[in-house]
């Protein structure tokens, strides 16, 4: 009876950290509850949760749809948490094509496009564009880490848009970007109803 408890409660502390981390892996997840990856499959299975990349996709499609800027193919990451204007959360596995090969180490160029276009994203505009930007690389990035990039609009003035990123891996800052961006009206001036 108590094996049976101890399995309803893990379910539901699962549905809830999914909810709150719905990008951890069955290995995260097997960490965190101190339990076989096997364990977290078969409760994944029971609730019937799908794997992260299924998960992932479900959330990202949802927030696509919401942006003006950008098509779907220009996304860098996985766009999991999208509020207009507000703050928009991306998440981008490192893989084998991005990383030096000798050091596993992620080149700084695509560090730096997840943080880009998420900025871009949290415009509700349908062109933006990259006017400045200050970076800081905090540490490496290696093969295989998840970097989740949160982006958080700090103000505007005119067309000209202060956004403020942080990218961690494992709740660690590896990454600090503030980009101002530029929303563009089609024709090249400003959008309608902005002033210079």
């Amino acid at each position: 009876m108590a094996k049976r408890n101890a399995k309803i409660v893990r379910q539901e502390n699962l549905q809830s950290y999914l909810q709150e981390i719905p990008f951890a892996t069955d290995e995260e997840l097997a960490k965190h509850f101190a339990c076989s990856i096997q364990t977290i499959r078969m409760d994944r299975l029971e609730l019937k949760i799908p794997e992260v990349r299924e998960r992932l996709k479900a959330i990202a499609s949802e927030n696509y749809s919401k942006v003006r800027s950008l098509n779907n193919n220009e996304f860098v990451g996985q766009l999991i948490s999208l509020e207009l204007g507000v703050k928009a959360v991306s998440v981008l596995e490192v893989v084998e094509s991005m990383v030096s090969e000798r050091s596993k180490v992620c080149r700084g160029h695509h560090i730096f496009a997840q943080a880009n276009v998420l900025t871009m994203t949290l415009i509700d505009a349908d062109m933006v564009l990259t006017g400045t930007a200050r970076v800081k690389y905090k540490r490496p990035v290696f093969l295989g880490e998840k970097m989740v990039a949160t982006a958080t609009w700090a103000r505007t003035k005119s067309n000209k848009h202060l956004v403020k990123v942080v990218t961690t891996v494992g709740g660690e800052e590896v990454f600090i970007g503030k980009f101002i961006v530029v929303s563009i009206a089609n024709n090249g001036g400003l959008l309608k109803g902005e002033t210079k």
